[in-house]
């Protein structure tokens, strides 16, 4: 009976694990490197990935995290005073942000506008001294 445990590449000095060492220094130098860490330490890895997340559930700063993406962006600092101006000023600022993002559509719109009309007068030019170019140069040619 074979389980996909034999075939899996074990972190020890094998045959196997020497050669994607070598080669992994060959194609890209990082990859060879993580391959010799994983051939010293490999067996220590997963201990260590669930200490960390032991480490990591205990830890404090953790609780902070989740406290903060379970309150809204500002949360109240209990002096209402202050809280009050506050969602007053950022409602201005959002006010003005709005304005601002107008008045940059608006402008995008007049250089757009600009360039359009720049191009056109640009083209008519050309169109015009073609025009002059063929019929000049074909009133000449007709006499003849």
């Amino acid at each position: 009976m074979t389980t996909t445990k034999s075939c899996m590449i074990k972190p020890a000095w094998t045959p196997v694990t020497i050669g994607l060492m070598v080669l992994g220094f060959v194609v890209f130098w990082p990859l060879g490197l993580a391959m010799l860490a994983y051939i010293l330490w490999g067996d220590r890895f997963e201990g260590m990935a669930r200490d960390a997340k032991d480490h990591w559930r205990g830890s404090q700063l953790k609780g902070a995290f989740d406290q903060m993406s379970n309150t809204t962006a500002y949360a109240r600092t209990g002096n209402v005073a202050f809280d009050d101006y506050r969602e007053r000023e950022l409602k201005r600022l959002e006010e003005e942000r709005a304005k601002l993002d107008a008045m940059r559509a608006d402008f995008d719109d007049f250089l757009r506008e600009l360039r359009r009309a720049r191009d056109q007068e640009e083209f008519d030019r050309f169109m015009a001294k073609a025009n002059r170019g063929r019929t000049s140069g074909g009133g000449e040619a007709a006499p003849s």
